[in-house]
């Protein structure tokens, strides 16, 4: 017979596990956010990624946008960057302080490892 646990929670804790999404209230989206996010948010640099944030009033789950200009290749090499920010982000997402939006403004760069893109972000967004 089958083992009757839930498996929606950590073994013995009854806690439920972290996990490691990246769902439609963590994008940040809208041009006013971001015209007010560019305008009052620290910047922190660390080439080739400019990183923006504000925090918010409420402690909701952090919220990421990201800015990539057509400098950075075509349609394909800036998609696959987007992708690797947001894989990249979503890995560390728990490690990062609730109620907080932040902007990543991509500027031309050589291609890097996904690896290469989660050590700027652990760098950038403490």
């Amino acid at each position: 017979m089958a083992d009757a646990t839930n498996h929606n929670t950590t073994q013995g804790t009854g806690a439920r596990p972290v996990r490691f999404t990246f769902g439609r209230a963590q994008k940040l989206k809208g041009k006013t956010l971001v015209d007010r996010i560019y305008k009052t948010g620290q910047k922190r640099v660390a080439h080739p990624l400019l990183v923006y944030g504000v925090r918010r009033a409420d402690h909701g789950p952090a919220r990421l946008g990201i800015s990539i200009g057509k400098r950075c290749g075509n349609a394909v090499a800036r998609n696959r960057i987007k992708r690797r920010l947001r894989e990249a982000y979503r890995l560390l997402q728990h490690e990062l302080p609730p109620g907080v939006d932040w902007l990543i403004v991509v500027k031309p760069h050589a291609h890097m490892k996904m690896a290469w893109y989660q050590d700027r972000l652990r760098m950038l967004l403490r």
